[in-house]
């Protein structure tokens, strides 16, 4: 798999929570292709959290969210907004696992309306959550016009899911932002 281009870090506005690299209380997803998949892989920490050890539903919502959107980015060449989502919880998520893995792909497009299936499985390989999301897309020319929409390719070398896996891992989140912050503050 090859990881995605993410095309709007040089806006300078760009402050997306599900996958903006510098924004200090996001969540700083990253995302590969792999074959019709969209895929990419993710630590929590203890702030991700909602009871001790478990990660937060709207936290899963939000990965889920991000990355069935990037599929829409990808696979269709446009923009949407997230219509509908329905999520299954199956098992819950811990956050003292090294990471999750979060798989998602195109299921339908009709008439504007995209239906995208997406899933986290945590570290040990067990479906814990599935989900469906509609999403209504935006004609190429809207998409770029009005949404700032940039095509997205994929860079680098073709890797493997634990060369995936141990990037993420050795990945330091920018929290530079909330130390600033905080710092300003006490």
């Amino acid at each position: 798999m090859k990881q995605l281009i993410n095309p709007w870090t040089a806006l300078e506005a760009y402050q997306c929570y599900g996958c903006c690299p510098t924004n200090p209380l996001g969540c700083q997803m990253t995302f590969y292709e792999d074959g019709d998949d969209i895929v990419s892989v993710w630590k929590a920490t203890p702030q991700h959290q909602s009871w001790v050890n478990y990660l937060h539903g709207g936290v899963q919502a939000t990965l889920l969210d991000e990355v069935c959107g990037w599929v829409v980015f990808r696979k269709l060449d446009t923009a949407g907004v997230t219509a509908k989502m329905e999520m299954r919880y199956r098992k819950p998520v811990s956050t003292l696992k090294p990471y999750v893995l979060l798989r998602a792909h195109l299921e339908s497009f009709n008439h504007r309306i995209a239906v995208v299936k997406g899933e986290i499985r945590d570290a040990d390989n067990q479906l814990c959550i599935e989900c469906t999301c509609t999403y209504f897309t935006y004609q190429h020319d809207k998409a770029v016009s009005e949404m700032q929409f940039i095509s997205t390719d994929v860079t680098g070398e073709e890797l493997s899911l634990e060369q995936v896996i141990q990037r993420t891992l050795q990945t330091k989140r920018n929290y530079r932002g909330i130390r600033q912050m905080l710092t300003s503050i006490g």
